[in-house]
């Protein structure tokens, strides 16, 4: 997460710095280059029984596209690159068994500050685009992502058993702070439509992502609309 912040902040500074120092960027550069940073929440559409999402599942996306204007119009088409890492938050353990993956929920008798898994992608999004005079723009696209990295962590009570599959044995009162890397049993390709709505440098920005997070055979399903905003400097 800290990681992926750090390498939005970058393009930031990059996209911004040849404005600082007077070093002009042509207009026909800024239409065909597009970098973003946003910040989200995840909606939970789908969820398994038995468990409950936080209501505020904070994530973080950085992103670069290359511009296609059609002609002279306000219209365009933009292809890119991006880094996606979405944090789900909850009163739930992701608990491994032999031929599954399970949220289970953490015992009441167990006090805990927080449990959380994160989930990073690799994405190629695409998007069709309207951009007015006035500087509103609209765009309406898809995008695509693929698996790079997943992990759990749990910070509470309880004395976390990594062989029963991380799970904290009720009414330890020892405080605990583990993390695990490599969730099993997700899938390894995510996709969806997006909607962004803008004004100038500010954009509010919706994804809703078609397929589930977990494998349907060997996993619980998991379908978030993520819901956020972005800066995109140019």
């Amino acid at each position: 997460m800290k990681r992926i912040i750090q390498i939005g902040f970058f393009f930031l500074f990059v996209s911004i710095l040849p404005q600082v120092h007077g070093q002009v960027v042509n207009e026909t550069a800024k239409r065909k280059i597009s970098v973003g940073i946003g910040m989200f929440t995840d909606v939970m559409i789908k969820f398994p029984s038995g468990v409950k999402p936080r209501t505020i599942n904070q994530g973080v996306n950085v992103f670069g596209t290359y511009n296609v204007p059609f002609g002279k119009s306000n219209f365009g088409f933009s292809i890119g690159l991006g880094l996606t890492a979405h944090n789900i938050y909850g009163n739930f353990l992701v608990n491994r068994t032999s031929d599954s993956t399970k949220l289970v929920k953490i015992p009441d008798s167990v006090s805990y500050k927080r449990s959380k898994m994160t989930l990073a992608y690799l994405e190629i999004p695409i998007e069709f685009r309207f951009k007015s005079k006035s500087k509103i723009s609209v765009g309406i696209g898809f995008k695509g992502g693929f698996l790079v990295g997943s992990s759990t962590k749990y910070v509470g009570n309880g004395n976390v058993d990594i062989s029963s599959g991380f799970m904290p044995t009720p009414n330890y009162k020892e405080k605990t702070k583990v993390k695990f890397w490599g969730i099993k049993d997700l899938e390894s390709f995510t996709y969806g439509p997006t909607l962004r709505i803008g004004y100038k440098w500010f954009n509010v920005n919706a994804f809703y992502m078609l397929s589930s997070i977990f494998k349907k055979s060997s996993g619980p399903e998991i379908v978030p609309l993520s819901i956020g905003f972005t800066l995109m400097p140019f």
